[in-house]
């Protein structure tokens, strides 16, 4: 008996360990593939035909293509409407279908939204764990935006979007005409601190491979970040899960989650200082919708008054996903700076001649004196 015990707490160690050694496994890269091509403003792409689940959530107007920013690595991109383009970036664990009934309160034959979703999430390429950096996600998103050849863009950024969008219109410079900040950050840390204690516990190895693939699910959770958590349906759940679950490579939620920023050491923290630095330089027109039920970010909003002191400031009772709950909200708020980047571009024209004339009358003047 005394031989059989070891004997059995070594097969429970060395199967615990073969247990582990599977679960923090980095995953492989997945690439979709598509099927024939779409025109994107003279641009050809290729498209992606969406499964049923998916394609019930938009309407027949929507293209949905793939970029590809890198070999293997390709950006799955929403589009829809004509006109001025929006920019709008999602977050974990979403796509870019989070934003489907923010354009539901768009006026499509004015306005032209741009969804591109995160590499690793939603219908773009699945990559290794090791491999979500933000760097490598500001590399790749600008790749798409420099493949799309926008001139001006007004952006939307939320959870993770906001970092990754700013990011790359930093490398784009000239790109942004106006912002609209959801619950977000755009701060480098600047002190030892976890952004909750769901962001504290899944940074350990195999505790979060654990709390979040194999005793639950992040999808899960999701509602109860909500201020409605009936705005989180299973449907809904479904079309943001399914794509990971059917690709065999359901890594991007947590890695996206320790790829946030606990301190001043973290290796996410450099592009956050390079995001920071160029939102502080920004002086464009900018509005902030946010959601004050998110238990996550709604303790940010001093900070993003902070980064746009003349913005006007929306508080809803949304929670974290709050294009989900306010989509009208943050509708408006695209229009309101729309219209006024248009009132400036209409105003512009006029002011110039009346500029030139006043100043050929002064220089006429002035060889009448001369003479």
């Amino acid at each position: 008996m005394k031989k059989i015990l070891p004997l059995g707490l070594l097969v429970l160690i060395v199967a615990f360990a073969l247990f582990a050694v599977a679960l923090t496994r980095d995953g492989e890269l997945v690439t979709p593939t598509g099927q024939g091509t779409v025109n994107v403003e003279g641009s050809v792409f290729e498209a992606l035909p969406l499964p049923d689940y998916a394609a019930k959530h938009i309407t027949a107007d929507y293209k949905s293509y793939l970029i590809e920013v890198e070999p293997g690595i390709k950006v799955h991109v929403l589009d829809v409407g004509e006109g001025f383009p929006l920019y709008v970036q999602h977050g974990n664990p979403t796509s870019g279908f989070l934003y489907r009934r923010v354009v539901e309160q768009l006026p499509l034959d004015r306005v032209r939204v741009i969804m591109p979703t995160l590499v690793g999430l939603g219908f773009s390429s699945k990559i290794p764990s090791s491999h979500h950096t933000l760097d490598n996600h500001v590399r790749w998103i600008n790749a798409a935006l420099n493949q799309l050849a926008l001139p001006e863009l007004v952006y939307v950024g939320q959870d993770w979007g906001g970092p990754v969008g700013m990011g790359a219109l930093a490398r784009s410079p000239g790109l942004l005409k106006g912002v609209v900040a959801l619950n977000t950050s755009f701060n480098a840390p600047t002190e030892a601190r976890d952004l909750s204690r769901a962001h504290a516990v899944v940074k350990t190895p195999v505790v979060g491979e654990l709390v979040t693939g194999v005793f639950g699910s992040i999808f899960d959770t999701l509602p109860s970040v909500q201020g409605d958590p009936a705005s989180l349906p299973d449907d809904v759940l479904t079309l943001y899960r399914k794509p990971l679950k059917d690709s065999g490579n359901m890594k991007a939620p947590l890695a996206l989650m320790r790829m946030v920023p606990d301190g001043p050491d973290h290796p996410s923290t450099p592009a956050m200082r390079a995001v920071e630095e160029y939102a502080n330089s920004l002086d464009v027109p900018a509005e902030i919708i946010w959601g004050m039920q998110d238990p996550i970010l709604a303790q940010g909003l001093p900070l993003m008054e902070e980064k746009f002191p003349q913005a006007p400031v929306t508080k809803t009772q949304a929670g974290h996903f709050l294009q989900e709950e306010v989509p009208a909200e943050i509708a408006g708020a695209l229009l309101r700076i729309v219209a006024q980047l248009q009132s400036i571009q209409t105003v512009t024209p006029q002011v110039e001649p009346a500029l030139t004339s006043g100043l050929e009358a002064a220089e006429t003047q002035v060889d009448e004196v001369t003479e």
